[in-house]
């Protein structure tokens, strides 16, 4: 604590002091520093302190401290007033001990540490720059630590790298599944052309088929076939067959061929009228000539049907028929056999086909008929007191003789 003494009364005596001294006026009010008292330079009241070279600021040595701050000269202490307390003086100490807990300085100033140290480190755990001097710039900041940047670097080149290896496996998996599917493209396609292959195999088959099945006898086929220009023919009081050949007649209507032993008691008596019948339906035919060695008879009507073909090969053994008539009157009738043997002509007869299909009288006049619904001969006669014995005429000696097929 210090004090400032007034003017000086004479004492009574009392209260300590002996009579006849000075007795001290009344003391100031008490001051304790609460900080140390540090007073930059250039203040008002200090006196000025010559700037002095500094090095150039470098970062701390160590992470946590400061470096040294920069040596100089320190600064050369106020003088101190006399008489009172302020900058530039010096209170003045009244006798006694100094107050407890404080020290005055020699200077007078407040004590505490001397702020900034003139050198040597700032003490642990102070982290405070050092003071430029009057004059002298404040020390850029330092670089920012780097951990925060290269932590974005890392984690950029991690992703990256990341990314690399999805791209490199998804570019992988797309070329399995590229040759994959390639792989499976030439699976099919070589499926298919096998298929292919497989399919021109049964076509061809089936083509074969169908010839051998048009070649093979079908008895059902080939009557549905001749039916319908096939008609039971009427000349007086005898009863045949007749049906129609070759192309139309010249003018229109249709030739036919018949037996002339069933148009012979007609021809005979000059009559030349015949009818023609199918079913409900009744047809005028004329005779227009005969044939009596070879009995075959040519007959026409103005009525338009089909005409058969004509075989232009001759029969052999063995080949199969069909004979088409109206046995007994009995229109429509088909029955089936083969041919039994081709007799030459001789003992002035001509030439004939032997055949066993059944006939019977009304077949006379009726076509024979092979395989492939062609007209081979003309059913004329059969044995009597023998069976499976029928004789036709060829049908290209009808077909010479009238020049109609």
């Amino acid at each position: 604590m210090t004090a400032g003494y007034g003017s000086a009364d004479t004492g009574s005596g009392d209260g300590g002091f002996p009579p006849g001294t000075a007795r001290p006026g009344p003391l100031p009010p008490r001051i304790e520093p609460t900080a140390p008292a540090y007073l930059p330079p250039g203040t008002p009241g200090q006196a000025p302190v010559a700037p002095s070279p500094r090095p150039a600021w470098s970062p701390p040595a160590q992470p946590g401290q400061w470096g040294a701050a920069p040596a100089g000269p320190p600064a050369p202490a106020a003088a101190p007033k006399a008489g009172g307390w302020g900058p530039g003086s010096t209170p003045s100490t009244p006798p006694g001990p100094s107050p407890a807990g404080s020290t005055p300085s020699s200077a007078g100033n407040p004590p505490g540490p001397a702020w900034p140290p003139a050198s040597g480190s700032v003490p642990p755990g102070q982290h405070h720059a050092p003071v430029p001097g009057p004059g002298q710039p404040y020390p850029a900041a330092g670089p920012a630590p780097a951990t925060k940047g290269r932590g974005l670097t890392v984690t950029a080149l991690v992703l990256a790298g990341l990314l690399a290896v999805v791209t490199g496996v998804q570019a992988y998996q797309i070329n399995r599944l590229s040759n994959r599917l390639a792989a499976t493209d030439g699976k099919v396609a070589a499926a298919q052309a096998a298929d292919g292959t497989r399919l021109d195999g049964l076509e061809s088959r089936a083509e074969a088929l169908e010839k051998q099945a048009g070649a093979a006898f079908n008895p059902e086929a080939v009557a549905s076939a001749v039916l319908p220009s096939v008609f039971r023919v009427r000349a007086g009081n005898s009863t045949g067959t007749a049906f129609a050949i070759g192309k139309p007649a010249a003018g229109g209507g249709t030739n036919l061929f018949t037996n002339y032993h069933v148009v012979d008691a007609l021809w005979q008596t000059g009559e030349r009228e015949v009818f023609l019948e199918r079913t409900d339906q009744r047809f005028p035919a004329t005779i227009v000539r005969v044939d009596e060695a070879n009995d075959v008879a040519h007959l026409r009507t103005n009525g338009k049907f089909t005409g058969l073909i004509a075989a232009s090969a001759p029969v052999k053994s063995g080949q199969q028929i069909v004979v088409v008539g109206a046995p007994l009157g009995l229109e429509d009738s088909v029955t089936t056999g083969v041919v039994s043997a081709f007799r030459e002509a001789g003992g002035g007869e001509g030439p004939v086909i032997q055949f066993d299909a059944p006939i019977n009288p009304g077949n006379s006049g009726g076509p024979v008929i092979n395989g492939s619904k062609q007209v081979v001969g003309i059913a004329t006669a059969k044995a009597r007191n023998a069976e499976g014995i029928g004789l036709a005429v060829p049908i290209k000696v009808a077909c010479d003789g009238f020049k109609i097929c």
